[in-house]
């Protein structure tokens, strides 16, 4: 088994390793986790799953989303038709990329962990399948949003973002940033780098409303969503091969 970035960190302090032998085991940690990531998408398993691993061990979580909800919202349906778009995905494989995905988001109900997800309401208004799939899923953002371990942040249609969003990137603790991108996920421990994404996040983070004013958007989508009904029938959808 794979230690997560936070069992290594506190395996480094109690072995009490200076900081360049921690980046080191740090480094080898994310070669290993693409190697993984590498023979898994030979085994079949679609692509995506590389964020499900890396907040695994986190005890903060901070992620920005402009298009696609993050993995730890996503509802089961909503799951499938993520996997369902990666390349060469068969059935079987998307089963088991759902299942490991539900399951690893159990980490937002674990006291002593805190989870920050900031989207922009164009998330909430992208959605694949149909308006029904979109209803049960934002009404599982209204659940998540009570948590005391969950803070929820969306950035309005109506307020200018702070810079415009070329990708969605969650931080894992202060150590490391999963940069999703279109073709795949990149995990980086560079710390310039993780500090530039986290005074990224800290922006649009700015930008967004939390509370009773999510909340009450949230409700206004779901009201759109219902208007909608069975007037929109997904096009373009291709059947898994087995």
């Amino acid at each position: 088994m794979v230690p997560s970035v936070d069992v290594l960190d506190r395996l480094c302090r109690a072995l009490n390793l200076d900081e360049s032998a921690a980046r080191e085991l740090r480094d080898l940690l994310v070669a290993v986790e693409s190697a993984i990531a590498t023979d898994s998408e030979a085994e079949g398993l679609p692509a995506g799953l590389v964020v499900d691993d890396a907040v695994r061990g986190a005890r903060s979580v901070r992620s920005f989303q402009c298009v696609v909800l993050p993995s730890l919202l996503q509802s089961a349906e909503y799951a499938r038709h993520v996997f369902e778009s990666a390349p060469d995905a068969t059935a079987e494989s998307v089963g088991r990329a759902v299942a490991a995905r539900v399951e690893r988001q159990s980490v937002l109900y674990e006291p002593g962990r805190e989870s920050v997800f900031v989207l922009t309401e164009a998330v909430l208004r992208t959605w694949p399948g149909t308006p029904a799939l979109m209803l049960a899923q934002l009404d599982r953002l209204l659940a998540v949003e009570s948590l005391s371990t969950v803070r929820l942040g969306v950035i309005p249609w109506r307020r200018p973002v702070p810079l415009l969003p070329r990708h969605g990137f969650t931080l894992c603790d202060e150590q490391a940033v999963v940069i999703e991108a279109f073709t795949g996920e990149r995990v980086s421990v560079d710390s310039a780098e993780v500090a530039a994404y986290e005074e990224t996040f800290d922006r649009f983070q700015g930008a967004a409303v939390f509370g009773g004013e999510v909340r009450e958007l949230l409700l206004r989508v779901m009201k759109e969503l219902r208007e909608l009904g069975d007037t929109v029938t997904p096009r373009g959808i291709i059947p898994l091969h087995a």
